[in-house]
């Protein structure tokens, strides 16, 4: 199957498409790949160093049900029909991959399927889904810096999901865990006292 760059790309680029898509539209994207494929996609625009302001809670409240069917064993995902047709500007999603491919394309390059009981494990697929799950909450919190660092967690983790990568599924997890405690601390300290201590470390770091 081609890479997700490539999909993406052809799809939403150079085919010619109605002026608005749908979740459905994508969804057929995915092929055999569908929850990795999800949570990528889904965790995109949040994830991104830019994010597109809107879509963490949407998109949150989406992931959370994603992974909890994961939880659960479901082989394919469950949508609500009416959330299957909403549409979404061709242009926005356009934009978005824009930022965005280029991002797929450096972690397409070091991707491979390795150490696959990660991935396809029920025990895996559990503890994938359950980080995830946690990070989509994360994400719908309404405080500034809860969304993106757990959002990158769900765009890495998913990604290994995709390619049945299991180190970088790891990988993900680890973001996961430091989204978790940064959420925590926003939420636990307020979000300027956490900003104020991460550039007073990166200050000392640069000894400046």
């Amino acid at each position: 199957m081609a890479k997700l760059s490539v999909e993406l790309q052809r799809y939403f680029f150079d085919e010619e498409r109605a002026a608005k898509v749908t979740l459905g539209d994508i969804i057929d994207l995915a092929g055999e790949r569908i929850f990795g494929f999800l949570f990528v996609i889904l965790a995109l625009p949040s994830a991104l160093p830019v994010p597109a302001p809107g879509y963490s809670i949407p998109f949150g409240i989406l992931l959370l049900l994603l992974a909890v069917q994961l939880i659960v064993g479901s082989k394919t995902p469950w949508l609500p029909k009416s959330w299957l047709n909403n549409s979404i500007s061709l242009n926005k999603v356009q934009g978005v991959l824009k930022a965005g491919i280029p991002w797929l394309q450096k972690i397409e390059l070091i991707s491979r399927p390795r150490l696959t009981y990660i991935c396809t494990s029920f025990v895996g697929r559990i503890i994938i889904g359950c980080a995830i799950a946690i990070m989509a909450i994360s994400m719908m919190i309404p405080i500034p810096g809860t969304n993106t660092l757990p959002a990158i967690g769900i765009f890495v983790t998913g990604f290994g999901l995709l390619d049945d990568d299991g180190a970088i599924s790891l990988g993900g997890l680890v973001l996961c865990v430091m989204g978790l405690a940064l959420s925590s601390l926003i939420v636990i300290f307020g979000y300027e006292v956490v900003k104020g201590g991460i550039e007073l470390i990166k200050n000392s770091l640069s000894g400046g």
